[in-house]
């Protein structure tokens, strides 16, 4: 009897604490409840134009604004922007084709997570047929390649392999995308070995990542690419995978370290590690997806992270104005051995590589 009682007491005080931190991210104040502020930002999209890459074609921050708005009409059966956003990509399979982009590099091929994404969605096989070939060609060595290109091929992974961070959100995207809509293993294995590559490459002792391995400054969003791309990995990545231990535990090195360098208003700065850098929105809210979602899969412990994660919510509700816009975001960014040039990058309100991330939080505390 004893026993039993001890066994029920435990089980009460273990769902009161998971109940207790399930809160966390779920009992906003007014004003920062996640659906509110996704519809803000998911229709400022409606509005935009293109943002294109080198002129020419569509480029990753607007592939992602896309992806995840339909990610956040899909949770919240917003059917009026499920067709908008489906409506305004069939003008990609007539006036606008020339704005496809083509298959030569990781910023590039991670378009075809738009199209596989509106296929998991509608099962209109056109999304499919035009999706699949830039999973399949990050991988396909073309006839034209480097000697360092192949090289990588050869040892099995992604011709377009360059060891900068931000490729391991945009390998994993494509890569997990084609996972979801085929069920074949290949495409999230494939994923799986170059994130591993990348970890032993490039992890610093700390756990956060250099921008490259010949820039030794830990930029925020940078570090934000490899947060979300590992984090999509785990999501997916199947619990056999010899490669999930060591993921994992880049992982957990990573968010440990972010925690510390959480700062006290909440944010993340541009330059990590530099209290006297300014708080940057896109890593910061990067940092905070990869948070909320290692609360809720049970990968970090709730006790510690899921406050944090809250604290880093309501930071980044307070950088988004009334027409849905996300200010202190910084503009796109080239390496640069040179620490100034991080502290000196033009911040605007708006740009696409602050929205995407917003919308990533939201469907992360969207999602059950």
């Amino acid at each position: 009897m004893l026993k039993k009682t001890v066994l029920f007491l435990l089980t009460i005080c273990s769902f009161q604490f998971s109940f207790a931190q399930h809160k966390e991210l779920t009992d906003f104040p007014e004003g920062y409840a996640p659906e509110e502020v996704g519809k803000l930002i998911a229709y400022r999209f409606v509005y935009m134009g293109n943002a294109l890459h080198a002129g020419k074609w569509i480029g990753y921050p607007q592939t992602f604004y896309w992806k995840s708005g339909l990610n956040f009409a899909e949770l919240t059966q917003d059917k009026s922007l499920t067709t908008y956003l489906k409506n305004r990509f069939e003008l990609l399979f007539d006036k606008d084709k020339a704005l496809l982009p083509i298959k030569n590099h990781v910023d590039l091929n991670m378009f075809g997570s738009l199209p596989l994404t509106l296929y998991r969605i509608t099962e209109d096989k056109r999304y499919f047929d035009l999706g699949l070939p830039y999973a399949d060609t990050q991988w396909e060595v073309p006839a034209d390649a480097k000697t360092e290109e192949k090289a990588w091929a050869n040892e099995g992974f992604s011709w377009q392999t360059r060891l900068w961070i931000d490729d391991m959100y945009m390998i994993t995207i494509v890569q997990s995308e084609a996972y979801k809509v085929t069920g074949d293993r290949k495409y999230i294995d494939r994923a799986a070995k170059e994130m591993v590559l990348y970890l032993d490459e490039l992890q610093r002792p700390n756990g956060l990542f250099y921008h490259a391995p010949d820039v030794p400054f830990y930029w925020g969003r940078g570090n934000g690419w490899m947060a979300a791309g590992v984090t999509e990995l785990l999501r997916y990545l199947p619990e056999d995978s010899e490669y999930r231990p060591h993921i994992l535990e880049g992982y957990r090195k990573m968010m440990a370290s972010l925690k510390q360098y959480q700062q006290p208003n909440g944010m993340w700065n541009q330059l990590i590690d530099e209290a006297d850098c300014w708080a940057e929105t896109s890593g910061s809210a990067m940092f905070a997806y990869a948070f909320i979602t290692g609360v809720k899969q049970g990968w970090l412990d709730s006790k510690e992270y899921a406050p944090a994660a809250r604290k880093a919510w309501i930071a980044l509700v307070d950088y988004v104005d009334e027409k849905g816009s996300v200010s202190e975001v910084c503009v796109g960014t080239n390496k640069k051995n040179d620490k100034q040039y991080y502290y000196d990058r033009p911040r605007r309100t708006g740009d696409f590589h602050g929205q995407f991330p917003y919308l990533w939080c939201v469907n992360a505390l969207l999602e059950q």
